[in-house]
């Protein structure tokens, strides 16, 4: 049996959604688009819901929505420079303006 030495610990893996993720779109010329997003430090980012409604309950039941796999998603955000993937997000209303995650 072998044993690797390592300097430090490896990092844990990556969690990583299971399954078609919920992405909000809006109309376009074009069809529908992904909607991007604005972190609060001001970073865009491509937003997705593991559930239809998580994401009524973070954009309203009238936001339109299409299912999509993460790398699908992926490789449409980032070639617009949305290169992060957020989750999951939920509003929060106390935040002031300017420090929660908005429309980009």
């Amino acid at each position: 049996m072998s044993h690797h030495l390592y300097a430090e610990d490896p990092e844990p893996a990556d969690r990583v959604p299971a399954g078609p993720l919920f992405v909000p779109v809006r109309s376009g010329p074009a069809g529908c688009t992904a909607r991007l997003f604005r972190t609060p430090l001001g970073g865009r980012t491509a937003v997705a819901f593991t559930s239809p409604q998580r994401l009524a309950a973070a954009l309203g039941g009238g936001q339109p929505w299409i299912r999509l796999a993460e790398p699908a998603l992926r490789a449409l955000a980032e070639p617009v420079g949305a290169m992060a993937l957020t989750v999951d997000p939920r509003y929060v209303p106390d935040v002031p303006r300017g420090r929660h995650l908005r429309a980009a």
